[in-house]
């Protein structure tokens, strides 16, 4: 393993740790590898899933996924699946994560994108893997976004000089501002 890919790697693992640690929508675990090559993560947002005895979507509220990160991996994406069943255009025997993949997209923009596309924020049916799941979210564009949380872990902002620094939606003793 070439000490470039092995540096990736290792930094990938430090930031989605740093990312997701405490994270209340979403859950990853290092399965193998080290540094890691395999990571599953648990979502608990709201997605769909088809129905089998109506043939209708129902909501969905707990996805599992796994991401491999291949001997390619960063020059080629990572190879994504969804483990849990889901009704929407860009999953079937994988995760279409893009047409076009940079190798400067981190593994924490991968996790949160698959988040976003569960949620129906992200979806494209022009290119679809799953061609019904397309063209039920033709027709019902209305409903979308299934859920809107915004994944991203909301950033806190410290003041070192205990200065004011207003504008946040709470402050503490510690000068640390959610915002």
């Amino acid at each position: 393993m070439s000490s470039a890919r092995l540096r990736r790697l290792y930094a990938d693992y430090q930031t989605v740790r740093d990312e997701f640690a405490g994270h209340p929508l979403i859950d990853v675990t290092a399965l193998a590898g080290d540094p890691p090559e395999v990571y599953e993560v648990v979502y608990r947002i709201k997605g769909l899933e088809l129905d089998e005895r109506t043939g209708r979507p129902r909501e969905r509220n707990h996805h599992k996924a796994k991401i491999y990160l291949t001997r390619a991996y960063p020059r080629e994406k990572p190879k994504c699946d969804l483990e849990t069943p889901i009704f929407h255009p860009n999953f079937g025997s994988y995760i279409c994560i893009g047409d076009h993949w940079a190798a400067g997209e981190t593994l924490v923009d991968v996790i949160i994108q698959i988040g976003e596309m569960i949620q129906y924020q992200s979806y494209n049916p022009k290119s679809p893997l799953n061609a019904v799941a397309a063209q039920w979210a033709q027709q019902n564009k209305h409903l979308f976004p299934i859920d809107d949380r915004d994944l991203y872990q909301p950033e806190v902002d410290i003041d070192l000089l205990g200065e004011e620094q207003g504008g946040g939606e709470e402050d503490n003793d510690l000068g640390i501002e959610l915002l």
